[in-house]
């Protein structure tokens, strides 16, 4: 049977990775509808995301599998379909992050609604990878990640400061209230700007509903947390060549972004199409040639892992509110959510995706650049 032969494909393309179907690891996969083997094989990703999401099959330690997978690139060895092959050509011909579908884009992920958020994320709703060095907890661990944001820029009070991508406010609060700047964010998000103005109330923080290729002005630094991701291999250099032009000629700006071993011109078709519309991760080799003769590197701080305990945090907070979620959210949610955000800390647990935080000059630090950690 066509069943039998794919279910021994597949074994023997996981057997490296000591992943079984129906095994006693809490890696393994538990298969519960025999079509999951030809979906796999005839969709990929997306297929397998997909299955899990109608509970096709489950696995105790999603993320242990996928770390497992990723470190056998086992979809190198699983022919690409049509459909894929036609997505990627796509992707090289229409700009998917073009200003009109920008918003589109942002609003399908960020106004799921703020409730989600508020449960998911730390006190100040930090939808960025927090940084766990001498942290206990997720709020300890945000903080930790702002502040270190702030001192490597080396804020001074009084300095105005641009935030591409401000999500709900966490960075413009934190620096206002413990550095005493001003700041300015963007957000394409309607219901950010909605709460984010409530959390940023009386502290000299201004949020706008707005893209980044309509930004104006001039500011002492700007800071981009988690934004670039949306930008797109077609938009990288103009989102830079705007960072240079409002960056005032002695200022600092820092891009913290995933990233990956490999150039690509299109993410995962599953997230892609059901968690990020448009979203790309760009490699070494896009951002260097995005800020090529317009900023210095001053430094490049990697600090990945920090990204899959990120994740399992936000899982477990999501997971622990479901019973407030689910009045809501129905069950086909849940486990959409919980594969993304189980699939995604797999990743920087294998160590195929990275966290970048990238601090650029116009003409270099006077004296030079003192590395913070």
């Amino acid at each position: 049977m066509k069943t039998d032969r794919l279910k021994a494909d597949l074994r023997f393309l996981l057997a490296p990775a000591e992943i079984e179907i129906d095994g006693i690891h809490p890696w393994d996969i538990r298969v519960y509808n025999n079509q999951f083997f030809e979906r796999l094989f005839s969709d990929g990703t997306l297929g397998a995301g997909e299955a899990y999401v109608e509970g096709w099959w489950e696995c105790a330690q999603l993320d242990e599998l996928i770390a497992r997978v990723m470190k056998l690139d086992i979809e190198k060895k699983i022919k690409a379909n049509w459909k894929l092959i036609s997505d990627v050509f796509i992707t090289r011909l229409i700009n998917r992050q073009s200003k009109s579908r920008a918003f589109s884009n942002g609003q399908y992920h960020y106004d799921i609604g703020n409730d989600l958020f508020s449960i998911m994320l730390d006190k100040r709703m930090t939808y960025t990878c927090a940084y766990w060095k001498d942290a206990a907890t997720l709020d300890e661990a945000q903080e930790n990640k702002l502040d270190l944001t702030c001192r490597k820029i080396n804020l001074q009070p009084g300095m105005q400061v641009l935030d591409i991508g401000c999500g709900w406010g966490s960075f413009a609060k934190y620096a206002a209230e413990k550095y005493d700047v001003q700041v300015t964010g963007i957000t394409i998000s309607p219901q950010q700007i909605e709460l984010g103005k409530e959390l940023c109330a009386g502290l000299p923080v201004q949020l706008k509903l707005m893209d980044y290729r309509d930004l104006t002005g001039q500011y002492d630094r700007i800071v981009s947390l988690g934004m670039f991701e949306h930008v797109g291999h077609k938009n990288h250099r103009r989102f830079i060549e705007i960072a240079h032009r409002c960056l005032k000629d002695d200022g600092l700006f820092l891009l913290h972004t995933i990233g990956s071993d490999n150039p690509s011109t299109h993410n995962d078709p599953w997230i892609d199409k059901y968690i990020f519309p448009g979203s790309l991760i760009p490699s070494i080799s896009q951002i260097g040639k995005a800020i090529e003769g317009l900023f210095i590197m001053e430094d490049w701080h990697n600090f990945g892992k920090d990204y899959d305990k990120t994740l399992r945090a936000w899982y477990d907070n999501f997971n622990k509110g479901w019973s407030q979620l689910s009045q809501k959210y129905d069950d086909a949610f849940y486990r959409m959510w919980k594969y993304y955000l189980l699939v995604c800390a797999g990743t920087f647990k294998a160590g195929k995706n990275h966290l970048w935080q990238i601090v650029l000059s116009k003409g270099g630090v006077p004296g030079g650049y003192v590395s913070i950690r």
